[in-house]
């Protein structure tokens, strides 16, 4: 009988990871894995059908999918400037709810587009945290509003110059929005079913950076990398654990952090790339400030080595240890910009493959070897883009500043 309830407990879980393909900022696990089953051998060969597009506003938020929808936010302008979630059916892109309220952009440091952040989905709901600071909680099937809270006017948030776009995230009952509020509020945990304040802490104002757990010798810790500090939170209470010194130009933390093998790095496109063992008192191991240099692109990590954009000369690979450049690959994987960027997963890591998305809107399938980066394919999916698409199964789903579009890869 125990036998049967865990077998039942297991399918229970299968279930729920099948209906969340990619239920978050950078996909299941929060961390560019996609891994798809059944990935062909001749995957980079297949042309991708495209299965629907649909218009939409602006917005640099990315992609998210559950049981089998859609999610994402935009900007409209006119008749009167709103911004809107919206939940379309993944099947053929067919609008199924969408909820809009009114926003003043401004001027938001000449980057007035849309929302910056991604929709969060768990058991059912759908989080959203607009570039305003209006905080959300949907139903995520019907679209009902099951609480809201404006971070500025309730809770004394401070929108940062280029607008909130740390996306929500979900821990133990609470959802955590980097929103920069006074009184400690760099980080305020709201309960998930009630929207009422449940801790707030750290003492850094708002950067872009969305929150994570990590945890370092047998201890969670929060990590928010915000404009002046790299902070360790207690995700429990929010009690500040260590921070260490890192005041950024113009305040553009965004690129997430990367915790592996007991060292945890973060990368600015002004200051380069610190890496720190998050102890206690948090000791720095090494640092470079010229040469890798990552502005939004998170990282992904295999076998002690990290593949960072670099402002100046692309997709790098160095050692996590000690910062050793093994290669660079001079711009090759995405145009050279003031503001380069592109969305890197894992297509399957043991074969070293990786699926990108760039900014020109290119799907590039390509092999990380130890000399460089091994281009299988390209394929023009979208325009010009900065979000992060969602991947699923064997489909792929992105969106620009005027449309979202969906393909069936192999």
């Amino acid at each position: 009988m125990r036998r049967f309830i865990a077998l039942l407990c297991f399918a229970s879980v299968a279930i729920a990871q099948d209906e969340a393909e990619w239920p978050r900022w950078r996909g299941p696990t929060g961390d560019g894995f996609w891994q798809p089953k059944g990935l062909p051998a001749d995957f980079a060969e297949r042309e991708p059908v495209q299965q629907w597009k649909l218009p939409v506003g602006k917005g640099y938020g990315g992609v998210t999918i559950a049981a089998g929808r859609v999610y994402l936010m935009d900007r409209q302008t006119a008749p009167q400037e709103i911004e809107r979630v919206l939940c379309l059916d993944l099947k053929d892109g067919k609008p199924v709810w969408q909820h809009t309220w009114p926003v003043t952009y401004g001027e938001m440091g000449g980057y007035a587009t849309g929302p910056r952040a991604s929709v969060t989905i768990s058991e059912g709901k759908a989080y959203v945290l607009g570039a305003t600071g209006m905080a959300w909680c949907f139903d995520a099937i019907t679209g009902k509003v099951l609480w809201q809270r404006d971070t500025v006017k309730e809770l004394q948030a401070r929108v940062p110059q280029w607008g909130f776009a740390a996306s929500p995230f979900l821990w133990q009952g609470n959802v955590l929005l980097h929103v920069g509020a006074e009184n400690n509020g760099s980080v305020i945990a709201l309960d998930q079913r009630t929207g009422k304040e449940v801790w707030r802490g750290g003492s850094d104002p708002a950067g872009y950076c969305t929150p994570e757990i990590i945890e370092h010798n047998g201890q969670k810790q929060l990590i928010q990398w915000g404009p002046e500090n790299v902070q360790s939170l207690n995700p429990d209470n929010g009690q500040t654990l260590w921070t260490y010194p890192y005041k950024i130009t113009y305040g553009v933390s965004i690129a997430q952090p990367l915790y592996r093998d007991g060292l945890l790095m973060v990368s600015g496109y002004w200051h380069g790339t610190k890496v720190l063992v998050p102890d206690a008192t948090p000791k720095l191991v090494w640092e470079e400030e010229k040469k890798l240099c990552g502005l939004m692109s998170a990282p992904l990590f295999k076998d002690g080595k990290v593949y960072l954009l670099d402002k100046h000369e692309g997709l790098s690979c160095f050692e996590l240890k000690t910062g050793k450049i093994l290669w660079q690959d001079g711009n090759q994987l995405t145009p050279k910009d003031r503001n380069p960027h592109m969305s890197l997963v894992w297509l399957d890591q043991a074969r070293d493959l990786v699926a990108l998305l760039n900014a020109s809107g290119e799907l590039i399938y390509a092999k990380l070897k130890t000399d460089g980066a091994e281009v299988l394919a390209r394929h023009q999916v979208i325009g010009k883009t900065w979000a992060h698409p969602a991947f699923t199964q064997d489909s792929l789903v992105a969106r620009s500043d005027t449309e979202v579009t969906a393909w069936k890869l192999w």
